[in-house]
């Protein structure tokens, strides 16, 4: 195991100090699940990965907080109670029980008022909450209230490292993080100044986007300022796509951790997945998942990658950062800039994409043409 961007993390991607208080998380296989062998291997190999980091933190900090949780199954749903405890501390989570706030939160069946008081009893107890999270569980909790409640009240600094392989140590954790940030930048600042985004791929994917004023955001893998949020491995520019607006279709190649054996279309009217069409094994459980809720239809993300060491197509946390590719999510999008709120959150990669923004005066900016950036 490469262990030196493990030290990175704490002591450039982070950038912990000495008196902070670190939560390292990860989650376990449950008897449940039906693994394929290499991929129960990948799972089990993440324990190790935590338990290393937990070695290497204790000499760079305060406290590490060390936790371990059987897998919630999906990503986007909100982690068990424990890990609520450990991050914010007893108190806070008391207080949310006592209102009759925190099972709403698990469920994120929570009102715009209720927030506002959920926010009031974090930042009340702020002080409990740990300083930095590492978190590696293979179930993202990016798209949670867990997250975006520790990082916007508690000012906690967060990396989220979900699917993660061991071969990422070797790979796209080992970019110059200052480099992809600058790279980043550049996308940004374009996509500020449009309205919408036209997409088309070279497998007939073809889409267009809203954005209005929506905020556009950058993961580069500098998580250092407080309340700092992104995932490990890093590099993309992304963004919550207005709801309700998105007009095309989509063609998915890629499940989050495999090649399709047949591509599947994705038929998507007024920003939504109305019909998914294809002979693909992958198609009953993705409209299992879309079936659920309404809101998990919801075009949630739009992610131009930036990371120019990220090779592989087959784990959705590398390839949505390859170089030159998008992704486009389904779901929930609350948590960077969306109306959307679901217990679900996924995201498909598209290759050798043609990219323009269009101002609000029709002036088209190409931003990547099959693939390759041009700006």
């Amino acid at each position: 195991m490469n262990i030196e961007p493990l030290k990175n993390i704490f002591k450039i991607n982070l950038k912990i100090k000495a008196n902070e208080k670190v939560l390292i998380f990860t989650d376990l296989i449950r008897e449940d699940e039906i693994l394929s062998e290499k991929e129960k291997l990948r799972r089990q190999k993440l324990k190790d990965i935590a338990l290393k980091l937990r070695e290497i933190g204790s000499s760079l900090c305060k406290e590490i907080i060390y936790s371990e949780y059987p897998a919630i199954g999906s990503h986007g749903i909100e982690p068990p109670e424990q890990l609520w405890k450990v991050a914010f501390g007893e108190k806070a989570i008391e207080n949310l029980k006592r209102y009759g706030f925190f099972n709403k939160l698990l469920s994120k069946n929570i009102s715009k008022m209720e927030l506002l008081k959920i926010r009031q009893i974090i930042k009340e107890n702020k002080t409990d909450a740990v300083n930095a999270v590492v978190a590696i569980s293979n179930f993202s909790t990016s798209h949670t209230n867990f997250r975006d409640l520790l990082t916007k009240c508690c000012g906690t600094r967060y990396a989220s490292m979900p699917l993660f392989d061991q071969t990422m140590l070797d790979g796209a954790m080992l970019a110059n993080w200052k480099e992809v940030k600058t790279r980043s930048e550049k996308i940004k600042k374009i996509l500020e100044g449009v309205e919408k985004i036209k997409i088309e791929t070279s497998n007939e994917t073809e889409i267009t986007l809203y954005k209005g004023k929506r905020k556009v955001h950058v993961d580069s893998g500098i998580l250092t300022r407080r309340g700092s949020f992104g995932n490990l491995p890093a590099g993309e520019v992304f963004l919550a796509p207005l709801e309700n607006t998105a007009e095309g279709r989509l063609i998915i190649e890629w499940a989050p951790t495999r090649k399709l054996e047949n591509p599947l279309i994705l038929n998507i009217q007024k920003g939504k997945v109305i019909s998914i069409e294809g002979k693909e094994p992958y198609k009953d459980e993705l409209e299992r998942k879309l079936n659920e809720r309404d809101e998990n239809r919801n075009i949630a993300e739009l992610g131009i990658g930036t990371n120019d060491r990220a090779t592989r197509p087959d784990n959705i946390l590398e390839s949505e950062k390859i170089l030159g590719t998008i992704h486009i999510a389904l779901g929930d999008n609350s948590s960077f800039g969306g109306k959307v709120r679901t217990p679900f959150h996924q995201d498909f990669i598209f290759f050798e994409p043609t990219v323009y923004g269009i101002t609000d005066k029709n002036k088209r900016i190409k931003i990547l043409e099959k693939g390759s950036l041009v700006i």
